[in-house]
């Protein structure tokens, strides 16, 4: 069983919106720190938004003030919530979660679980 599963990508307009979903197995859901990425093509991978245990979140800069990171303690489910979306919101975007949770919002910070991707496309 894949710990991570992503979904919700596709396809949304430039201004639209799109909700993404990250199932976690419960073994692995816990008080792990989570997080989304995402990579464009010909670019690194970024981080987009992260939430630790206690629920504190932290955005990029790029996507504060119109993505809201979240988490649903009862479906082991992980979100964003991506809205105001942009041509360089697209990229492959990918969830993440680790054990150590005191380091959860430090660039520093590794994963040792990954999902392996949804797509996101943004079109004018």
């Amino acid at each position: 069983q894949v710990p991570l599963g992503e979904s919700g990508g596709g396809s949304g307009p430039v201004g639209g919106s799109l909700k993404l979903s990250c199932r976690l197995s419960e073994e692995i859901y816990g008080d792990y720190c989570m997080a989304w990425f995402r990579q464009a093509p010909g670019k690194e991978r970024e981080g987009v938004a992260n939430i630790d245990n206690l629920g504190n979140t932290d955005y990029t800069d790029s996507v504060k003030g119109r993505s809201t990171i979240s988490k649903d303690n009862a479906k082991n489910t992980l979100y964003l919530q991506m809205n105001s979306l942009k041509p360089e919101d697209t990229a492959m975007y990918y969830c993440a979660a680790d054990p150590t949770d005191w380091n959860c919002g430090l660039p520093t910070k590794t994963f040792g679980y990954w999902g392996q991707g949804t797509q996101v496309t943004v079109s004018s």
